[in-house]
């Protein structure tokens, strides 16, 4: 089986430094180097699109754009590219969520992908009118979940829950293809949900060993429901022709960084709701003193941006290592970014897919058309 790998749309900016934000940490001014414009976004899709992505994540939250509206806009200006909407149920109607993403799969020629994100923080819940605590917003994940999957299945849809309630709902015309639902979260009441839904698990880029026990987590828990997962890794990646060269562009991505935004950072983070937040923050514990975790495994990304907080550092074959070592772990799918996002996907995809293709791990989606 060819592994298959995303990149990433920054839609709240990018820059040549790292960009803040997101649980509920402010973006940095570092996001205006590249505006989130439609053009820049743009050539980011495109890029990814060139060098054999499957398809590109795009975040969700108060502190960056519409993933939704911004990638239909981008449909048009790509060809094969998929995209991996970050969604929050409860936001929207289930019944109403389920037409879009049908609406979508029409317009876009089946290139939707859905990240279910419960949400984790809050505060920015409560802006966007949502008074739950979390393991009542995951229990609407349920529900919501429940209801979106069978409509798509073609049924008609009644149901009483807790949180959500529809009757006779029925979509006219089905998704074709049906979205793959990709679902995260590290806490204890996320792994049922998951496990019940999911059809890719994803993980934020933890040491291989933490990996593994998240894998047989949700692999036992899907199990009992009957169902098996595919698992996907989100990562930042650091690739060069020599390790020397990635180390540097590492530190240069920490150099001059004032302390005390460092510390302002991790303040913010340490109030995050967020299970999966927490076990970022426990990786480098807010010091720059020991930020390779594992063998060409970078936390210093964690030390300045919210979620995902790890990067892949190392000549290209010692990346391709790594994605190997996380493959055989069970993980098949990759969602990677870098700063900034033009210029790294091609120093990913120019320097280490092909040895993944090499070693026969990898193919260009192109040539996997039948």
């Amino acid at each position: 089986m060819s592994l298959t790998f995303h990149w990433f749309l920054p839609t709240n900016g990018d820059s040549r430094h790292i960009v803040g934000g997101g649980h509920g940490v402010p973006t940095g001014a570092a996001g205006g180097d590249r505006p989130a414009s439609l053009a820049y976004l743009g050539q980011v899709a495109r890029t990814a699109e060139q060098l054999g992505f499957e398809g590109a994540l795009t975040p969700t939250g108060a502190w960056c754009e519409d993933a939704w509206l911004t990638t239909a806009m981008l449909v048009e200006q790509t060809e094969r590219l998929k995209f991996l909407v970050a969604f929050r149920p409860g936001l929207v109607a289930p019944a109403l969520a389920a037409q879009m993403a049908a609406t979508y799969q029409r317009h876009s020629g089946g290139r939707l992908l859905l990240n279910i994100v419960t949400g984790g923080e809050d505060p920015e819940q409560r802006a966007y009118g949502d008074f739950l605590d979390k393991e009542a917003r995951y229990a609407r994940t349920d529900e919501f979940l429940h209801i979106t999957r069978a409509l798509w299945r073609g049924e008609t849809v009644d149901f009483d829950g807790v949180h959500e309630r529809v009757a006779g709902a029925r979509l006219n015309r089905l998704p074709d293809p049906v979205p793959p639902v990709y679902f995260g979260g590290s806490s204890q009441v996320a792994g049922p949900v998951a496990a019940r839904h999911s059809d890719v698990y994803l993980t934020w880029g933890e040491p291989p060993a933490q990996v593994a026990e998240k894998i047989d987590w949700i692999r036992t828990l899907a199990k009992a429901e009957g169902r098996e997962v595919r698992f996907g890794i989100r990562l930042h990646v650091i690739a060069r022709d020599s390790a020397e060269e990635a180390w540097a562009q590492a530190d240069r991505l920490l150099s001059g960084i004032d302390p005390k935004t460092v510390a302002e950072v991790q303040a913010g983070l340490a109030r995050s709701g967020s299970e999966g937040q927490k076990r970022m923050l426990a990786l480098h514990g807010g010091s720059a003193d020991r930020l390779e975790i594992h063998p060409n495994l970078w936390a210093g990304i964690g030390l300045l941006r919210g979620g995902a907080g790890t990067a892949l550092v190392g000549s290209h074959t010692e990346v391709a290592d790594l994605i190997a070592e996380y493959h055989a772990l069970g993980i098949d799918e990759f969602v990677l970014s870098g700063y900034p996002h033009v210029e790294e996907a091609y120093w990913f995809g120019e320097g280490v897919l092909p040895v993944l293709a090499a070693r026969g791990l990898w193919r260009h989606p192109e040539a996997r058309r039948p």
